[in-house]
């Protein structure tokens, strides 16, 4: 399939460009304005009691506008705010707002300044006055209005010279968007120079270094139309845009590197543009598609949670995930078809790493691997030993919800909500809250006292208002809003009259409640992404031990991880120089964080592993295939890391902990899964596992089998020229040649693979042992009569004729078949000869198994699949292609180039049907009654000269004296003249 369609973009390499261009520019023109369609929801379990409580509220009661917007004003210098010229200014900014904005702002809530008709409260100024608050609601009925419509006329709440700061929900909810919204612009400012100039170095080309790029950009331009669509059916949570962002430019880059890496491998080895690009889609293309089905698989396992706010950001980061893929098997091959050799253009021979497959497999990276391969105990016991001390910290780790503390410390936003959180706790934005239904006065009075006595209030419960449909809410606030479980879990126990409903809410019950509906589901998630990815990995490779290998490497990185991030953000470790303040892990982000991390350490074994499967399937063993493998995507591995870890570097300077959160969360785990678990943790194991690691159940196998999505084996291919050659109708065309094989490769005694018999080096083996006995036996005849002996150049590679002693007829020419009037000959392209069929020889002994569990299994290990055709040549021409015979001519005979194997064993010889005659033995191959020769007995009893075996009973005779009557036929045997001519008239 992906040969095919590898084939297909070549040849319409400008439609499909075009398509897709206008495809992604367009839904880049769609998603202008994105941000100004997200929303800040989504944090909550919707099925939770905190939610059904605030939904009840909000039905009797209108939804909940004191927390909006909370205006802290603070008294000039040396006056208090009491004074008439700072009140007059405040009331008249409240009330112009008012008036001029009906569509933004609601109403005035209150406070303790006199508003229209709103209500003047005395608590709302501390006791030295000086400071006042202002309550004011925003229009919207869901976050998505409020937070555009509070962003339309932040501006105007300040007033010339009045200390004015602003708290609330809002507040802090712009501060959050804003902060994401710098946090793009400077990826884009600094990521994406940095990315382009990596890239530079990698490939040491201009031209090479862009086209990631380009991919990118236009997978980040396209998933933004695609998120802008999914506002229209769904709220999406305002921290899709940066996920996006990170994602989508991060894998993007990361396809395209490997995707143009293979094509300029091909390039090396020989092959034109057309085979270079559909052996590049076929083998680079094929994992890129596998391995965004595995991430998607991981971000999936986000839509099993209840919470907006994670489905949300699966929707973008699954669709964002599609777009990289979708444009690295088709965009870019497109362009690198029309690039061919010109993807090195603008480069620079000093850093220019295109190599081939030997300069690659002798590199540090087969180096190294061969060092582990030797040691992998001593390799394995200290790694495995470190990841698990760096998990430990895990357990300390404790969750909260999203709030002021988010943001740096030296943000306004903060230090208004902190101040306002100081001076006036009772007033505090987020208290808990009793929603009480159908209870009379004395059952409400025995409510708030057995609430009032729970653990971590500040104050009594009191009603937020009078009592309207048999509803009234009561709330107090809190000591430590992170520490609020104690309390949600003695509120919730308690016992209720008879008749009388409560119901926990408030923004502490909301984040308890999605705390816990995350640890609910959590092992499902776990479960439901480990069974799929490890079928999606089966159904890759064929072996069971592998998925299940690569999970648990991937749980060890993701654990230690994990650790890292307690150790810093809850514990505190560098928190002075990251500028941050630690403190509880927001549950959502902690599962993103564990998809993300966990979906891009199968990505990396994805693209290791089918290397190493696309070696084994070759015919390599169990030790070459993980060196193969390790050796041609170590580099590439390692190079793809560090443009991640330098996008998400990026977003490491952001000023908002969650950011800083995931991007070091990344960073932690690029470099420990790229360095300590792919390049020596895998090789290690898969050495200690041997033959092992390719096993599955005999009906799992059948299974894979069927599906065909297993590693393609490279065909031989004929290289094509660029303009047929046109030879007339019934000619014999020029033969083409195939393409040259591989240098001979160096020896490597730990890996040294099993070396192939191939049916084009058995034919070229065949020949040349046949024109050698051929020359022997023409020079020892010519010795034997006396005859001077010809140069060696004048001896020809074809049959040499026996010295005739009897003059026999000629047989007649073969009668030409009827024929018919014809018009004149035509000159059409000349067919390109199908590469030679394997030859029938002898089976090849069984691979030993490289196994140290051998003793413990029940059946053998698997064996490599068969191979069907050997591997491909490359096309710097030595050895022409096997001549095929036309029914009407014959090709005039050629001198036949031996081509070159490159095994790293020798071939072993393989005995030729004609052999020279040995010095002691008759030059005309007569021999005795009892078979053996007439002057001793050959070697293993071989016969001389080609001649068949005679029986016993058959007396010897000399088939070249003309007194025995006898003279050798065709076929080597001797016959009676009268039987020569009878079969020559035959024919």
């Amino acid at each position: 399939m992906f040969a095919s369609w590898g084939s297909v973009v070549y040849r319409a390499r400008f439609t499909v460009i075009g398509i897709m261009v206008a495809l992604l520019l367009g839904s880049a023109a769609y998603g202008l304005g994105l941000e100004k369609h997200l929303s800040q929801s989504g944090w909550d379990d919707p099925g939770s009691e905190s939610v059904a409580a605030a939904k009840l509220a909000d039905g009797t009661f209108g939804r909940d506008t004191n927390s909006d917007v909370v205006a802290l004003y603070t008294a000039p210098e040396g006056k208090t705010i009491e004074d008439p010229e700072f009140q007059a200014k405040v009331v008249e900014n409240l009330e112009r707002l008012a008036a001029e904005h009906p569509d933004k702002i609601l109403k005035i809530n209150g406070g303790y300044f006199k508003v229209g008709s709103a209500p003047q409260l005395a608590s709302a100024a501390d006791a030295d006055k000086q400071h006042a608050i202002e309550s004011i609601a925003i229009v919207g009925d869901n976050d998505t209005e409020v937070t555009a419509n509070f962003r339309d006329v932040k501006d105007e709440f300040y007033i010339d010279g009045v200390d004015v700061q602003l708290a609330g929900l809002q507040p802090v909810s712009g501060a959050l968007n804003d902060t994401m919204a710098k946090d793009i612009r400077r990826m884009e400012i600094l990521a994406i120079p940095a990315v382009g100039i990596l890239l530079f170095f990698v490939f040491g080309g201009v031209v090479a270094a862009a086209l990631p790029l380009i991919i990118g950009g236009l997978t980040v331009v396209g998933a933004n139309g695609v998120v802008r669509l999914i506002t229209n059916f769904t709220e999406v949570n305002s921290f899709v845009a940066p996920v996006v962002s990170l994602v989508g430019l991060g894998l993007a880059i990361d396809y395209g590197l490997f995707i143009v890496s293979r094509f300029r491998e091909e390039m090396a080895e020989g092959y034109d543009t057309r085979s270079a690009v559909r052996r590049t889609v076929m083998t680079s293309g094929r994992t890129v598609v596998f391995s965004a089905t595995m991430i998607v698989a991981s971000l999936g396992g986000l839509l099993l949670f209840p919470q907006g706010f994670l489905k949300s950001v699966a929707y973008g980061a699954i669709a964002t995930v599609g777009l990289a893929a979708l444009t690295s098997i088709t965009i870019l091959p497109a362009i690198l078809g029309i690039l061919g050799k010109r993807i090195d253009a603008l480069s620079l021979d000093r850093f220019r790493q295109t190599k081939n497959t030997e300069e690659i497999e002798a590199s540090i990276w087969g180096r190294l691997t061969r060092w582990v391969m030797r040691n992998p105990l001593k390799v394995t016991i200290p790694i495995v030993v470190g990841l698990l001390l760096l998990i430990v910290p895990l357990t300390g780790i404790k969750f909260g919800g999203i709030n002021e503390t988010y943001l740096p410390p030296d943000s306004s936003t903060r230090a208004a909500q902190e101040q306002f959180d100081e001076i006036f706790p009772n007033l505090r934005t987020e208290p808990v809250k009793l929603v009480v239904s159908d209870a009379d006065n004395k059952a409400l009075g025995q409510i708030i006292k057995e609430a009032s006595g729970a653990p971590g209030l500040i104050e009594r419960f009191t009603p937020e208002g009078a009592a309207k449909d048999g509803v009234v809410v009561l709330k107090a606030g809190l000591v430590d809003r992170n520490e609020s479980k104690p309390t949600i879990d003695y509120l919730r126990a308690m016992d209720s009259p008879d008749g009388v409903q409560v119901l926990v809410g408030g923004t502490p019950a909301i984040e308890q409640d999605s705390i816990a509906a995350l640890l609910d589901h959590l092992p499902t998630m776990v479960i439901s992404v480990l069974v799929l990815t490890t079928l999606l990995m089966f159904l890759t490779f064929g072996s069971l031990v592998l998925p299940i290998k690569a999970a648990l490497m991937s749980a060890l990185g993701l654990g230690s991880t994990l650790g890292i991030l307690t150790w810093i953000f809850i514990d505190g470790h560098g928190s002075e120089w990251l500028n941050f303040t630690p403190g509880p892990i927001m549950s959502p982000v902690l599962v993103l964080i564990i998809a993300i991390v966990y979906g891009l350490s199968t990505d990396y074994e994805v693209f290791l592993l089918s290397r190493m499967v696309e070696a084994r399937a070759q015919g390599a063993s169990t030790t070459e295939s993980i060196r193969i493998g390790t050796a041609h995507t170590g580099r590439i591995i390692t190079a793809a890391a560090l443009i991640l870890i330098v996008v998400t570097g990026a977003f490491g300077f952001s000023e908002l902990v969650m950011m800083k959160y995931i991007s070091y969360g990344m960073i932690a785990a690029l470099i420990i899964d790229a360095t300590l678990i792919r390049m020596f943790l895998v090789p290690a194991t898969m050495k200690l596992l041997g033959d092992d690691c390719w096993w599955a159940p005999a009906w799992m196998k059948r299974i894979q089998e069927k599906t065909g999505l297993g590693e393609p084996i490279l065909d031989n291919e004929l290289m094509p020229t660029d303009v047929p050659e046109l030879t007339p109708i019934g000619a014999v065309p020029p033969q083409r040649k195939l393409a040259a094989p591989p240098a001979p490769r160096k020896p490597e005694p730990l890996t040294e693979p099993i070396p192939l018999v191939t049916a084009r080096a058995l034919a070229a083996k065949m020949s040349e042992d046949d024109a050698k006995a051929r020359r022997a036996q023409n020079e020892a005849r010519r010795s034997a009569t006396g005859r001077p002996a010809r140069a060696p150049e004048e001896i020809e590679d074809t049959p040499t004729a026996e010295p005739q002693t009897t003059v026999l007829p000629q047989p007649a020419p073969p009668r030409p078949a009827p024929t018919q009037s014809r018009p004149a000959p035509q000159s059409r392209p000349a067919p390109r000869p199908r590469p030679a069929a394997p030859a029938p020889g002898p089976a090849t002994e069984s691979r030993p198994i490289e196994s140290w569990l051998a003793d413990l299994r029940s059946t053998s290990a698997a064996e490599p699949r068969p191979i069907s055709s050997p591997a491909e040549p490359r096309p710097s021409a030595s050895a022409p292609s096997l001549p095929t015979r036309s029914p009407r001519s014959v090709p005039a005979p050629y001198e036949q180039e031996t081509p070159q194997s490159s095994p790293a064993r020798p071939v072993p010889p393989i005995p030729s049907r004609r052999r020279a005659a040995e010095p002691s033995e008759p030059v005309n191959g007569s021999r005795r009654s009892n078979g053996s020769p007439a002057n001793g007995t050959p070697p293993n009893g071989a016969p001389t000269n080609g001649s068949r075996r005679r029986s016993v009973e058959e007396p010897p005779v000399d088939p070249d004296d003309a007194s025995s009557g006898r003279h050798r036929a065709d076929d080597g045997n001797a016959v009676s003249v009268s039987e020569l001519i009878a079969r020559q008239n035959r024919r």
